[in-house]
């Protein structure tokens, strides 16, 4: 038997309906949010993300499904959002629009090729926003004040941001430069990869996993040290903007963010859910204000963030949080006396007026169709047979008081729209 490839999954019944909701849920926030709809490819060219996401993320190095396309070029399917959005506003020329600053959401699947665990696949649902050409601290606090209010309205509970700065060019250079020095002296208690992230980027170092626990990460100089009082006052604002919008937060130095392009505000939002494990952190981003001129752009600074829908289904899971509002259906319509044709145009027309319509396709006896009827949870079970199909007058059946109605066929939509309105106000 074919089985699908490790680190995937498939998606169907009750998890279907949820994650479609949950697409829902997160389209309209987009929109009070006045934000635009943008899609880019599955894969693109290698060199986007090796400049864009840096070649010292692991991401990068380790995780990327590469392949050579038959035309002999490098390609990549993408790992994240931000690289290919941003290539996007570079090659349609966003940055000339008329309306400034351009704010951009995207929602698709990112791949790649790490350890399949609980919460994270090797293929998975990214949901991002990606805003360029506004260096303001207020555009930080409302990309932070997104995910934060998609858990609110989700219903989770608990929810808490950090924040932290790693400033402009200068203020990470000098950083740079106190963390080389810092670990000269423990560069042998560090793993391989932070061995070769000492000469090529040591804030990685810092993003470490696996020597996360060390004395020598937990004693490592603070960005916050280093900033200087431009990208100080830049931290500040942001501080008192997030107060304003009643969001906690809490500065932790330890949040730099696994990707080389971020400067100034990196953030992570958790929740505190009881069971979930150690790590709560369900969203993550920050400010880019280096990575659209990095890819071939003109400066522009950018902003945003990314959360992967995976561990938020997980999430809601743990929390007991059902997003499937109503899985019934409206109308059931059952054929009798061999009235297809019939019940077919019934359906077709009901489904039109906007109601949910199920009909037998297989010939049930009467008493198996109101069982099925049942099962899909219809409120109205419409019987055709000889004598409708002569008079045009529908026998209706309300599936959960057992009353039966005659209505003329003409007046069926009438009839269903004036019960839902009856069954509302009650």
């Amino acid at each position: 038997m074919i089985q699908k490839p490790k680190g995937t999954y498939d998606v169907y019944g009750d998890k279907g309906k949820t994650i479609i909701q949950l697409e829902n849920i997160i389209k309209a926030l987009m929109e009070k949010y006045n934000y635009e709809y943008v899609r880019t490819p599955i894969f693109e060219s290698s060199e986007l993300f090796h400049r864009g996401v840096g070649e010292t993320t692991d991401i990068v190095s380790k995780e990327t499904y590469d392949f050579i396309d038959r035309g002999n070029r490098n390609m990549t399917l993408r790992p994240e959002g931000t690289a290919g959005v941003v290539r996007s506003y570079i090659e349609n020329k966003m940055y000339g629009n008329v309306i400034q600053p351009v704010k951009n959401w995207y929602y698709g699947p990112m791949y790649r090729y790490e350890r399949p665990q609980s919460g994270r696949f090797r293929e998975f649902y990214q949901f991002g926003v990606e805003v360029f050409g506004c260096s303001s601290p207020l555009m930080d606090a409302e990309i932070i004040s997104i995910p934060v209010n998609l858990y609110r309205l989700l219903g989770l509970k608990g929810i808490k941001v950090n924040i932290n700065s790693l400033g402009d060019t200068e203020s990470r250079d000098n950083y740079r430069k106190a963390l080389v020095e810092y670990f000269k002296p423990f560069i042998d208690d560090l793993c391989d990869d932070c061995k070769e992230r000492y000469n090529k980027n040591p804030l990685r170092i810092l993003d470490c996993k696996y020597d996360a626990n060390k004395e020598s990460i937990k004693n490592a100089p603070k960005i916050i040290d280093y900033l200087n009082e431009e990208s100080k006052e830049h931290f500040l604002k942001v501080q008192e903007y997030l107060d304003a919008l009643n969001i906690d937060y809490e500065v932790n130095p330890n949040v730099v963010r696994g990707l080389d392009y971020y400067t100034h505000t990196v953030f992570e939002v958790e929740a505190s859910i009881e069971g979930f494990g150690a790590q709560n952190v369900l969203c993550g981003g920050g400010r880019y204000n280096n990575l659209v001129n990095t890819i071939g752009g003109i400066d522009t600074p950018g902003v945003g963030f990314a959360l992967g829908l995976e561990r938020l289904l997980s999430a809601l899971e743990f929390e007991n949080i059902n997003l499937i509002e109503n899985d019934s259906i409206d109308v059931y319509i059952i054929p009798m006396d061999n009235k297809i044709d019939y019940c077919l145009a019934l359906t077709n027309d009901l489904r039109l007026n906007g109601f949910v319509v199920e009909m037998d396709y297989m010939q049930r006896k009467i008493d198996k169709n109101f069982k099925q009827a049942d099962r899909l949870k219809a409120k109205y079970a419409i019987i055709i047979g000889e004598n409708e199909a002569t008079t045009n007058i529908l026998t209706v059946k309300n599936n959960h008081t057992k009353e039966e109605y005659k209505v003329k066929i003409e007046e069926i939509v009438d009839f269903l729209d004036e019960m839902a309105c009856d069954c509302s106000n009650h």
